[in-house]
């Protein structure tokens, strides 16, 4: 579904990812795991088209998308949850799910064809995170942590993904409310979305990918099966604080 190739990224003269490769397939969960400022979310923000790669290409469903902007990427069917969740904090949960609906319509109203209505789209993520539904009038701002997140990742489900990529998700969460989230993706996964994830509990992030990559100081330094990965020795060390 995603093949990225020799990705390049620079801030200014800084060279923030150099050479990346990774692809995903689809119906695949694939996590990137790495120390804070190896390149993580730079990548992810590359791929959405936030900031523009200096070199490689992108492409997407057979599809070359390296000069796309992002909001044709999120048109195409790629939707990034970022991190800090960013969500328009004023309006309450129903109008943020609402705008998560906006890519499916074009500029003229006319609505694009979907697998599912927008009703069943809202629908499914009520039944993903029951607590939006009680709090759907409620502004967003007043939310917890964990309910903003759940919001973030309801509203990026609304345009109705093909490909979901998520920043740092349980980030400042409580352990109850981390479960919850990544729970979440792990019945995402099972459903048949392709996920791309960024996870900073990475012992987590391992166990639910099928397959993982390991970033350092902008490159991929090591690829294969999330629990192959685990097991790792030098994972283990370096990343994940055992032996």
């Amino acid at each position: 579904m995603l093949k990225v190739n020799s990705l390049d990224v620079y801030y200014g003269s800084l060279k923030t990812l150099n050479g990346i490769s990774i692809r995903v397939e689809e119906r695949e969960l694939v996590s990137v795991i790495g120390a804070n400022g190896a390149g993580k979310s730079t990548l992810l923000n590359a791929i959405a088209h936030i900031i523009q790669p200096r070199k490689g290409t992108i492409h997407f469903i057979d599809r070359d998308v390296t000069f796309v902007t992002a909001p044709q990427m999120t048109k195409l069917g790629v939707t990034l949850v970022p991190e800090g969740r960013q969500l328009f904090g004023t309006l309450t949960v129903l109008e943020n799910l609402e705008i998560g609906a906006y890519p499916r319509y074009y500029p003229w109203g006319g609505e694009k064809k979907a697998s599912r209505t927008i009703a069943e789209d809202m629908e499914r993520v009520y039944n993903l995170f029951p607590v939006l539904r009680e709090r759907c009038k409620q502004s967003a701002g007043t939310l917890s942590g964990g309910e903003q997140q759940m919001l973030a990742i309801g509203r990026a489900l609304m345009s109705e993904p093909k490909l979901l990529m998520t920043d740092e998700p349980s980030l400042g969460l409580s352990p109850i409310m981390k479960t919850t989230v990544l729970g979440a993706f792990g019945r995402l996964r099972d459903e048949g979305l392709t996920i791309l994830l960024v996870e900073q509990d990475m012992e987590m992030s391992l166990r639910m990918a099928m397959r993982a990559y390991v970033m350092e100081n902008g490159r991929i330094v090591l690829e294969g099966k999330g629990m192959e990965l685990l097991e790792n020795k030098e994972v283990k060390q370096h990343y994940l604080a055992t032996n």
